[in-house]
């Protein structure tokens, strides 16, 4: 064990030095003397872990020999504890995040609404005044799930002018109305909004953007089955216009063929716009590291199947 020789860090963390590589959660419970799997997992997911002088909270972070690794004595004012918005990961660079349904990535003009991007603001600028999070993709306000923000304008550059390659995986989970006829498929059309900025999509060239989406169904059960989607592109509405376009609309997405003349009162069933965005995978833009993140499917979603 080292400590650094700045007396304010020395007072308030335990400091090692990494001697060969390991992950970050097996060198805590390797290091720590009485340290359990348990309390480990605590230190990570309470934010309390510096590598570098960076929290990190992925749990199998790989470390290099001679990193230094911090552990805080107690929580501080840097903490995040918010109901609608949960960090997963956190670097120099960017903030990958879990929301929950029913808040807006960003601000609407006018809305004085709470949104992601407002909270995570907060939350950084209590680190530096001069900090904010730089929007990198979207959710829509009733789809919950993961969510990436650069911490700086050349990060988001990046990621912005190079999503198709960096990003190596991206996926979503939804229940839809109705059991699906095929359990694979892939939807390839060409989506565009109409006036009322409704999006719409043609099997042939309409003049906007073409969209691929790969679905495949995990389940079927009481009238709903459990799909899952990997997009290979990113384009508005994407999954909720092609799951129109096959009849199998999303329980909850009245806008996009979720109707109550179809289904009665059982319309929404769950109580929410069934979509979540549960898999992300990417390539870090600094160091070349594949980071992969995953969340659990709603519960609202698996009570509608069981």
């Amino acid at each position: 064990m080292s400590t650094y020789s700045d007396h304010k860090a020395a007072n308030h963390y335990t400091t090692y030095i990494v001697k060969e590589p390991a992950e970050l959660m097996q060198f805590l419970m390797d290091t720590i003397s009485g340290i359990s799997r348990t309390k480990a997992k605590e230190y990570l997911s309470q934010r309390m872990v510096y590598v570098n002088k960076e929290i990190i909270t992925q749990y199998n972070y790989p470390l290099q020999q001679g990193q230094i690794v911090q552990v805080a004595k107690n929580r501080h004012k840097h903490t995040f504890s918010n109901p609608l918005v949960r960090i997963i990961y956190e670097d120099a660079f960017m903030l990958v995040v879990e929301k929950k349904e029913g808040i807006l990535t960003n601000a609407m003009p006018g809305d004085r609404h709470e949104n992601v991007k407002a909270i995570l603001d907060e939350y950084v600028k209590r680190q530096s005044r001069t900090f904010s999070v730089h929007t990198v993709h979207r959710l829509d306000k009733g789809t919950s799930g993961i969510l990436l923000f650069a911490k700086r304008r050349d990060i988001q550059k990046i990621f912005m002018d190079h999503w198709q390659d960096i990003v190596t995986d991206r996926r979503y989970v939804a229940v839809v109305q109705g059991e699906m006829e095929k359990d694979n498929g892939t939807v390839t059309s060409w989506i565009s909004d109409n006036r009322m900025f409704i999006s719409y999509s043609t099997p042939y060239d309409n003049g906007g953007k073409q969209a691929v989406t790969h679905y495949h169904t995990l389940k079927r059960k009481n009238g709903y089955s459990l799909v899952e989607f990997k997009l290979e592109t990113g384009r508005k509405n994407q999954i909720r216009v092609h799951m129109h376009d096959l009849h199998h609309p999303i329980v909850g997405d009245h806008k996009y063929g979720s109707t109550v003349e179809a289904y009665g009162d059982r319309s929404n069933p769950a109580g929410r716009f069934c979509l979540h965005a549960y898999r992300l995978a990417f390539r870090h833009p600094i160091t070349g590291e594949i980071l992969n993140f995953e969340t659990p499917f709603p519960s609202a979603f698996t009570r509608l199947l069981t």
